[in-house]
């Protein structure tokens, strides 16, 4: 049986496949991780950014020519993502985010201040901030994310509760 993340590294490569067609260019706002050698595997050219703090330190992903950008589990990371959702010059965007879970609190590392959740959305939240900042989601998909290995009342609630959201929006 394949990992938590070997299934979501496939739903992620299903959803963007169904959007794009594979040799599409893609700028990632994230640093370079497995995912995006995942998906330059799959035949997409992947640009990522280096790291910086995309709250304050965007603009020179604003012009990428890429023909999507994505985002995947980054905007919970950051204070302020309607900045950088609102000025970037794309007019395709796929992005994932985790779902706010009623039975656990955010994802909170108090020993790297760059791995904290400041936002765990819920689904029309994460709409609302896509809507103001100038898109128009055209397709989702949420899904659970079980770890078949774990025993459990929290497991037992992440095999049926939704744990991702990923949209394909277009600029309105």
């Amino acid at each position: 049986m394949a990992t938590p993340k070997i299934r979501r590294f496939n739903r992620t490569r299903a959803f963007v496949q169904k959007h794009l067609p594979n040799e599409a260019s893609l700028l990632d706002l994230g640093t370079p991780n497995s995912l995006s050698d995942f998906l330059g595997n799959a035949g997409y050219t992947v640009q990522n950014t280096k790291g910086e703090n995309l709250d304050t330190d965007y603009h020179a992903y604003l012009n990428t020519g890429a023909d999507c950008v994505t985002a995947f589990e980054i905007f919970e990371h950051m204070l302020a993502p309607f900045n950088i959702l609102s000025q970037i010059h794309c007019d395709k965007l796929i992005a994932s985010v985790p779902l706010k879970l009623w039975f656990t609190s955010a994802f909170w590392n108090t020993k790297d201040d760059w791995d904290k959740h400041y936002h765990e959305f819920e689904q029309k939240q994460f709409d609302y901030l896509l809507e103001k900042s100038g898109w128009e989601v055209k397709d989702s998909m949420r899904w659970a994310s079980p770890d078949y290995k774990k025993i459990g009342i929290r497991p037992l609630l992440r095999y049926i509760t939704p744990r991702y959201y990923m949209v394909y929006c277009e600029r309105a």
